[in-house]
């Protein structure tokens, strides 16, 4: 049997999944695990590191290679994460479902962070913000689903209570991400894209160069924003399950 690991992006944790990994469980009768990067969710007290294979090796250290390959659903930073891995170490690997996510070399940068984001993303940063008020910001960049931002932000606003990342962890993120880039050839490992046309953070042209770099299959959603298992998580499952089918077992 294989296992299913549950990656976030930069400054989000576990708990931004929702019920995604309980449902993808469900889904295809496998187990599967959310891990936070360190700086986020339970591990807000880390330090983050500043480059992604830094950040791949202290993953790893919370999660054991077994002989049971893994499948890793990931976005954005977390997706970074996994094509790391899948570069360094594929045999570990059953496959990689990577959701709107991008690539130095591959990519400009005012594509992987589009430029009407950056003053917002300073403001994020200054004093004066309440949890909730920060979240509402943070979903009016990542979600198309204007309807569900304000029980998403109350809902979150308590993650980032209960575990705050450090203006410092964030920007130390926000620095490996930038620098990362994607090796001329495509890990051995069986790769599919998820990318949605509405995002407004991570251009997907993003996801249009790597899949047309490394010949990989794109599945384009048509109007939802860069959080895309928050705005039609359904569609999500079922893209995931496909390509976990569609992986080697």
């Amino acid at each position: 049997m294989r296992r299913w690991l549950l990656l976030r992006g930069l400054a989000r944790e576990s708990g931004h999944w929702g019920g995604f990994a309980s449902a993808l469980a469900r889904r295809t009768g496998e187990p599967v695990r959310c891990l936070d990067l360190p700086g986020n969710g339970e591990l807000w007290r880390e330090r983050s590191p500043a480059t992604v294979a830094a950040t791949l090796a202290c993953m790893r250290r919370s999660w054991s290679a077994g002989e049971e390959p893994t499948v890793v659903v990931a976005m954005s930073l977390g997706a970074m994460v996994a094509l790391e891995w899948a570069r360094t170490a594929p045999q570990e690997l059953a496959g990689c479902v990577l959701i709107n996510t991008s690539a130095g070399g591959a990519s400009w940068p005012w594509q992987r962070l589009q430029p009407h984001n950056w003053p917002v993303l300073g403001r994020l940063a200054l004093p004066g913000l309440n949890a909730v008020e920060r979240e509402q910001r943070v979903l009016r960049m990542t979600s198309a689903r204007s309807e569900s931002h304000a029980g998403a932000a109350r809902g979150w606003a308590v993650l980032a209570r209960q575990h705050p990342v450090a203006p410092g962890n964030a920007v130390r993120q926000l620095w490996a991400a930038a620098r990362w880039s994607a090796p001329r050839q495509a890990p051995a490992v069986p790769i599919v894209l998820l990318a949605s046309q509405g995002d407004r953070l991570v251009s997907p042209e993003c996801s249009r160069r790597l899949a047309a770099r490394w010949s990989l299959p794109l599945k384009l959603h048509p109007w939802a924003g860069h959080d895309l298992p928050l705005d039609d998580p359904l569609w999500v499952l079922r893209e995931a399950a496909e390509a976990g089918r569609s992986f080697a077992r």
